[in-house]
């Protein structure tokens, strides 16, 4: 595994990050990744763990607080020193109409906090995020509240998820942010001006997305009949025109790439991504420990320049991400 210095915490972040929305399962909406097993899940988690990875990402929304649980099972009997967790606030499933709905107040982070404390069966969380901008909530009040928390050991760092750099900077008037997770990937690169600023600030980036839902690991080479709620229809563009057969063009030289290091496209992906400046940690999904143990596989070699020059060259002809 290879570690970075996380932005300005003073905290060695392993180069990837367990991400748990797929194992949350289905929400009460009906969105899923598909089907899950807890037990495997949890297998999963402790292989990344076993494997070097030091950092598992979760959030309430993730099947309603499922994801958190799991997290609280894969971590029981751990020694807690050993890793950080982190999770988010303020996005859940109204049960009234079943869509997703966004609280940022001071009052209702303060009830979150202690119910994902209590899911995840630890005393602290070490990296709080806000999940989504909240329109109806001053960013002030939700500062607030991070830093009473931070005051109350209930957690060590702040920061925002989906945020532009406008709504970072009216934050870091109120407290200090330590991290941002923006979406990052070879199809996905939305936020890279956004990642390169945070950098220079010393803000440490957990990307999200970093496989693009699966289709970067290869194993997706004609479009799939998903179930009309799942995520990777609904959250993601990679499985619709025009972006798939760009996206399998793509594929054509991460395969070349691939056969000539002998390796699996999954891991030119993600070394794509973890082997950037402005990457602190990309959150790779695992549903089985297989996928665990392959992933983390990728750190035991590098990409070279001719391999990123003729990758980034395929992006931009094909006019992927941008």
């Amino acid at each position: 595994m290879r570690y970075k210095e996380f932005g300005n915490t003073g905290q060695k972040i392993s180069s990837v990050a367990v991400g748990t929305w797929a194992i949350g399962g289905a929400n009460s909406a009906g969105g899923s990744f598909g089907d899950v097993e807890e037990a495997t899940s949890i297998q999963a988690i402790r292989t990344m763990l076993d494997n070097g990875v030091n950092i598992i990402d979760t959030a309430p929304i993730y099947g309603e607080g499922k994801s958190e649980k799991v997290v609280g099972k894969a971590i029981k009997g751990l020694d807690r020193s050993k890793f950080y967790i982190v999770t988010k606030f303020g996005s859940y499933i109204s049960h009234y109409d079943g869509k997703a709905t966004r609280n940022n107040r001071y009052d209702h982070i303060m009830t979150e906090v202690d119910q994902s404390l209590q899911r995840l069966g630890t005393d602290y969380i070490d990296f709080y995020l806000m999940h989504w901008p909240d329109v109806n909530t001053p960013i002030e009040e939700t500062m607030a509240a991070l830093n009473d928390l931070k005051k109350a050991g209930k957690i060590r760092f702040t920061g925002l998820c989906n945020s532009p750099k406008e709504l970072v900077e009216e934050a870091q008037k109120y407290g200090e942010i330590n991290a941002l997770q923006p979406p990052y990937s070879m199809v996905n690169q939305s936020q890279k001006e956004l990642m390169l600023w945070a950098t220079k600030q010393g803000i440490g980036t957990m990307t999200s997305g970093s496989l693009g839902a699966g289709i970067l690991t290869g194993a997706i080479r004609k479009a799939p009949k998903f179930d009309d709620k799942d995520f990777r229809l609904t959250f993601y563009p990679f499985f619709k025109e025009p972006q798939f057969s760009k996206i399998m063009k793509l594929l054509d030289v991460l395969d070349k790439v691939a056969a000539k290091h002998n390796r699996p496209v999954a891991q030119v992906a993600i070394n794509w991504s973890t082997q950037q400046d402005i990457v602190g940690t990309a959150l790779l999904g695992v549903r089985n420990p297989e996928e665990a143990k392959q992933n983390c596989e990728a750190f035991s070699w590098l990409l070279d320049e001719v391999d990123i020059s003729e990758i980034n060259q395929s992006i931009d002809e094909l006019n992927i991400g941008q």
